[in-house]
């Protein structure tokens, strides 16, 4: 005897939890998880960084058997989540400054070495100010000595704890605090910045990634993989931020996902500075869907567009595509 079974989902091509096996299951959907970041912490509505971070750390503790030690560098993540005297976390978890989390984790990982406590894993994690620009020499660094660290940079493209100023992350053309919308070339310039995904790569570490918070499946797979090896390890994870972003609380994941669908952000993995699996685009959007959406490019549309300057943007999406063979068939 069949049933039809009728599926409540809206913006996703991927069925949910409770039609796959339980070993086949987020850990996000198990009651035991650990809940890393816990009720409490005062982040936005609508906060993709700290989706980015439980998914993460949820998933760190239930590779390592709950043996993980964090380093968090200043930031968003850590302003919302430890108001003094509080604290959200449920891991041991450790406040560095704002450049110097890469080097405090490579610290812990020696020093639980010299211990001989191979049995706990460190994590470093830091947003995209603290990764691509204030922390980036001491990421070079655990990079070139291959510390047994995995390092998280969750990528919401801007300074948001100070005042949503431009970061080496943040994209060409976007308005922001110190890029105004306004001139020739309104918002960001083209031509600045900085691919750290690719920069780790040439550094041949271990394993490098990219992920969003859209597809909790594959996030949750690469921090597995992560976690299995050795050596210096990097995750990029794009979150974005509703106040930054001027974007609505509720499109956050939608943003994300659009992000990859539009090729504006690439989804893939590598290992030991060779690019060894992509997560190909299921539907193509052009990127003027994933920029409409957000107020820091609404100057882009309007009374006043600037279809020369989307024209540009859609550039840099094309060519993520043939770089990585985001439509190729055969690549997985």
């Amino acid at each position: 005897m069949s049933e039809d079974l009728k599926l409540y989902q809206v913006g996703t091509f991927a069925a949910g939890n409770r039609l796959l096996e339980a070993d086949q299951r987020t850990v996000q959907s198990d009651s035991a998880r650990s809940n890393a970041i816990t009720s409490g912490h005062r982040a936005c509505r609508g906060c993709g960084e700290v989706l980015g971070a439980r998914y993460v750390l949820d998933a760190t503790m239930r590779a390592s058997d709950g043996k993980v030690v964090v380093v968090n560098a200043t930031g968003c993540l850590e302003v919302f989540s430890t108001p003094y005297p509080e604290s959200s976390w449920q891991v041991p978890w450790v406040h560095s400054l704002f450049g110097n989390a890469p080097a405090v984790a490579s610290g812990m990982a020696a020093g639980l070495r010299a211990l001989g406590r191979d049995d706990i894993r460190v994590v470093g994690q830091a947003g995209d100010g603290g990764t691509v620009d204030i922390g980036f020499g001491c990421l070079s660094g655990m990079f070139e000595r291959n510390d047994d660290v995995l390092f998280v940079c969750y990528d919401n493209q801007g300074y948001m704890n100070t005042g949503v100023q431009r970061s080496g992350a943040t994209p060409p053309a976007a308005s922001t605090a110190n890029t105004k919308a306004l001139g020739a070339d309104p918002g960001n310039s083209f031509g600045q910045g900085k691919d750290v995904p690719r920069i780790a790569m040439a550094h041949g570490i271990p394993y490098v990634a990219t992920a969003t918070i859209a597809d909790l499946h594959d996030l949750e797979r690469k921090v597995d993989k992560a976690m299995s090896m050795h050596g210096a390890r990097y995750l990029h994870v794009l979150v974005p931020c509703p106040p930054g972003w001027r974007s609505a609380t509720e499109d956050t994941v939608r943003l994300a996902r659009l992000a990859t669908e539009s090729g504006f952000f690439a989804v893939f993995e590598a290992e030991h500075g060779e690019v060894s699996a992509v997560s190909r685009i299921r539907r193509q959007v052009p990127v003027s869907d994933y920029l409409r959406l957000q107020g820091r490019f609404a100057h882009l549309f309007g009374d006043h567009p600037r279809p020369d300057v989307v024209a540009k943007l859609q550039e840099i999406a094309d060519r993520n595509i043939a770089r990585y063979g985001l439509l190729e068939e055969g690549r997985a």
